[in-house]
């Protein structure tokens, strides 16, 4: 098979290129990105045999059209959000199978039935939030007969000895998209009720948990994201009374942001008095960018937990999914590098020899085979433990 890789010079797309260049199925790999040079560093530990580097902005679609008519199988998008709609439209225009790590409901209306009409299959949600989360949750789900509470947990944090600033917080993908985040308001459903949360809010005291995590201690469990969107993609909403998404935190890191926030600093509002145009959320990008960085010594760690309770053969049931890595320091791919990338290049191989044979706007909650999905991940040294718990009542 032969696979484009959009944004493979940067710190995800790295590791999907490893991935696929240790395919026995992948035969060639086009690497294209507006800076080939970023790719250097990586060439020591990627099989340049199979990998054809090409500069290419993919702002300017028809340089998009041209790359991707050229016997391209799948294509991996690991672009900022900014392209999702030109690479999309692109896609269906080339006709090429397409796989992203956005969440759906950001992809471009109708998308679906006009990738129904091409025989083409657009599977995004396929990274590490949104991605192995979703796969394990809908696992759990499908266990059960009926589900009452589903909580998703993740976060990419420093190890404790990186964690060295204030923030205790360090980059592993794009800052700029880390700000974004921030931005969204969340969606829960407690008790049966939906709550909808203000992004201004999330961090905010009472929205904020704690999760104890084997192996690395308490964590600060930040509100983020809709929750309600993939219990209706589980088609469990009629049934789930509470549910939860959130960003896995190094404690102190919301009570240092919520002052951040009331200050306006992710404002998209010009500052008045400079004499020139620059929003408080452009200059935290660009002057915390920097001081964010991992020295070449230090780790980052990806936690993960997915928490599905409900009926199972008359029982009350838990089930937990745990995930727990770390950067390897023998290529210097990150923890989120690895749990991102190799998720793309193992849902975008499915769908290149027909694993995966639904065509549309797909989502990784149904259209992933958890089963053989566990077991790629596991090969490649990505550890997921999963327990089943009764609750006896008390």
């Amino acid at each position: 098979m032969k696979v484009l890789v959009l944004g493979g010079c940067g710190l995800q797309g790295k590791a999907v290129l490893q991935d696929l260049s240790r395919s026995p199925q992948v035969k060639e790999i086009v690497c294209a990105d507006v800076n080939p040079k970023g790719l250097e560093p990586a060439k020591k530990y990627l099989d340049m045999t199979k990998i054809k580097i090409r500069e290419l902005d993919a702002r300017d679609k028809d340089a998009l059209l041209s790359v991707m008519k050229d016997g391209i199988d799948v294509v991996i998008d690991v672009l900022p959000i900014d392209f999702l709609g030109t690479v999309a439209e692109a896609a269906l225009e080339a006709e090429v199978h397409l796989v992203n790590t956005l969440e759906g409901h950001m992809m471009p209306d109708d998308l679906h039935e006009r990738a129904v009409e091409r025989g083409l299959t657009i599977m995004p949600e396929s990274g590490l939030d949104p991605g192995i989360d979703l796969i394990l949750c809908g696992y759990g789900a499908s266990e059960m007969d009926e589900v009452l509470e589903l909580h998703s947990y993740c976060g990419g944090i420093p190890e404790v000895d990186a964690a060295n600033n204030p923030l205790k917080y360090k980059i592993t993908w794009t800052w700029d998209g880390v700000l974004l985040s921030y931005k969204l308001p969340a969606r829960i459903m407690r008790d049966g009720e939906i709550i909808d949360i203000p992004a201004k809010d999330q961090f905010a005291r009472q929205w904020i948990g704690r999760l104890d995590f084997p192996g690395v201690g308490e964590l600060e469990a930040i509100l983020n994201g809709d929750a309600i969107i993939f219990a209706e993609h589980l088609g469990i909403v009629d049934t789930v009374k509470n549910t939860t998404r959130c960003s896995l935190r190094w404690p102190g890191h919301s009570e240092f942001w919520k002052k951040l926030v009331d200050l306006n600093f992710l404002s998209d509002e010009p500052v008045n008095g400079l004499p020139f145009k620059l929003t408080p959320h452009q200059f935290m990008v660009k002057h915390l960018e920097p001081q964010l960085q991992y020295e070449d010594d230090e780790r980052d760690l990806v936690i993960m937990r997915n928490v599905i309770i409900g009926i199972k053969e008359g029982k009350m049931t838990k089930i937990i999914f745990d995930l727990l890595d770390k950067r390897d320091m023998e290529t210097g791919l990150f923890a989120m590098n690895r749990t991102v990338g190799y998720t793309a290049s193992i849902v975008a191989q499915m769908i290149a020899t027909g694993e995966i044979n639904r065509r549309g706007l797909l989502t990784a909650v149904r259209d992933i085979p958890y089963k053989r999905f566990l077991e790629e991940i596991r090969k490649r040294g990505i550890k997921i433990t999963k327990r089943t718990e009764v609750i006896e009542k008390g």
